[in-house]
């Protein structure tokens, strides 16, 4: 049989030119499963005739442990393919098109963060702040680019008071790197599922957190079909879908890319620097955002600090920051 399945595979399968060890494995496996069924036919005729109880539930134990392991294997080997194909899809377009206009494959940059030993290779926490910091840049100027060519007008998207800054979006591209690095050279329907799955959770945990905190809210989905409490969507959440696609396939590689330019030393000197500017703007955002709901509800300042707050932080000033933020109370 294993011979026949051999040739036969080589005969309609022109493509084919080598067999691994584990498809020969697999022949033989199903050579194993034939037998066993010639197995269980003749114990069938056995078990009406005597009294096999304790055997049966032996011999389907038994199978229950075969088709468990079957199962386990063959989930296996479908990564390994899906991951093969995924990286031969990834350095076949990079083939196709410029090399220097096409995001590098993943596998490249992996190779060269390993070769190099970056200080911000695969995951590192240098590499997860760096991909916060220009996610919380890139993601406000895309956005406030896509108002212009929809609106005709440029119109703050910036979560922080102090540059054009959106956590969301930082915390989103940190999200979906740690979700779909280990996925990045897998097929892109992978990376789609994953993008739906993360982009819907961080969206609706953000939105619920900015509403308890502040009880302000920066989007609100209600006249949207399928939507959940406002928060999320379907046509968002398939939105963020093609993000993951998007992300883990074409910016993340540039963005690693980019990275493995910046030197050692100045790498983590800027780092450091950025994460002291963007503890600075967290606080001065939250407490502005704060102090502004409270004049919101009426609420004077309190003491001199909150005075100081209003003075530098007006409704005016505000509102031009956080052009859609809505109080819900």
């Amino acid at each position: 049989m294993l011979k026949n399945l051999l040739k036969k595979n080589k005969k309609t399968t022109s493509s084919i030119r080598y067999i691994l060890p584990v498809e020969k494995e697999s022949i033989v496996l199903l050579e194993s499963v034939d037998n066993a069924k010639k197995e269980m036919d003749d114990f069938y005729v056995r078990l009406l005739e005597e009294n096999l109880d304790k055997e049966a539930e032996a011999k389907a134990e038994s199978l229950k442990r075969a088709y468990s392991n079957i199962s386990k294997a063959s989930s296996q080997i479908y990564v390994v393919q899906d991951e093969l194909r995924g990286r031969l899809h990834d350095l076949k377009q990079r083939k196709n098109k410029n090399k220097f206009v096409c995001a590098p494959a993943n596998a490249i940059i992996d190779l060269k963060e390993k070769q190099s030993n970056h200080f911000a290779s695969g995951l590192n926490m240098y590499k997860l702040l760096i991909v916060c910091f220009l996610g919380s840049f890139c993601g406000v100027i895309i956005e406030m680019l896509w108002c212009l060519v929809k609106n005709g007008y440029v119109e703050s998207r910036a979560g922080l008071v102090y540059g054009p800054f959106n956590l969301l979006y930082g915390v989103g591209a940190v999200v979906l790197t740690v979700c779909l690095y280990k996925y990045r050279n897998r097929s892109e329907w992978v990376s789609f599922l994953g993008g739906i799955v993360v982009g819907s959770v961080v969206e609706y945990v953000c939105s619920w957190i900015q509403e308890f905190l502040f009880g302000t809210r920066s989007w609100d989905y209600s006249h949207l079909p399928f939507n959940l409490n406002g928060r999320i969507c379907l046509l968002y959440s398939i939105f963020w879908g093609f993000l993951g696609v998007l992300w883990i396939k074409n910016i993340y590689p540039r963005m690693a890319r980019f990275i493995l330019h910046i030197p050692d030393k100045t790498g983590k000197i800027a780092t450091w620097v950025l994460v002291a500017f963007f503890a600075v703007n967290i606080t001065m955002s939250s407490v502005s955002v704060f102090r502004w709901s409270q004049r919101n509800m009426g609420i004077a300042p309190s003491n001199i600090f909150w005075e100081k707050i209003d003075q530098r932080f007006p409704d005016e000033r505000m509102e031009k920051i956080y052009a859609n933020m809505t109080f819900s109370r």
